[in-house]
């Protein structure tokens, strides 16, 4: 009788990640949110709240604050299909913050 090969310990966790995630827009839109923005926006702000359909980003700089306050109309669209698909409330608006502690990689 012969083994299977092992398979990998990514494949158990991530469907044990995906049950323990809450499920929350917040929550949704965090997973969702590199492939909404992007990784260079990514990797320099990420959204840390939501109340009544408004995220709060927080930002690396007050610069990229300012640039995805300028973006909030063309990311929007985006945001709410990948929260539509999840089964999410949309997003109405953006707040950003500068809060450069922690954001940057």
């Amino acid at each position: 009788m012969r083994r299977a090969a092992p398979r990998p310990l990514s494949l158990a966790l991530d469907s044990v990640a995906e049950r323990l995630a809450p499920a929350t827009a917040l929550a949704h839109l965090q997973r969702a949110w590199p492939g909404v923005v992007g990784e260079v926006i990514a990797r320099e702000a990420r959204p840390v709240s939501e109340r009544a359909g408004v995220v709060t980003v927080a930002c690396g700089s007050a610069v990229w604050a300012q640039e995805l306050d300028l973006m909030a109309p063309s990311l929007l669209p985006a945001m709410n299909a990948a929260l539509a698909a999840a089964g999410a409330p949309p997003v109405t608006a953006l707040r950003c913050r500068a809060t450069p502690v922690g954001i940057t990689a």
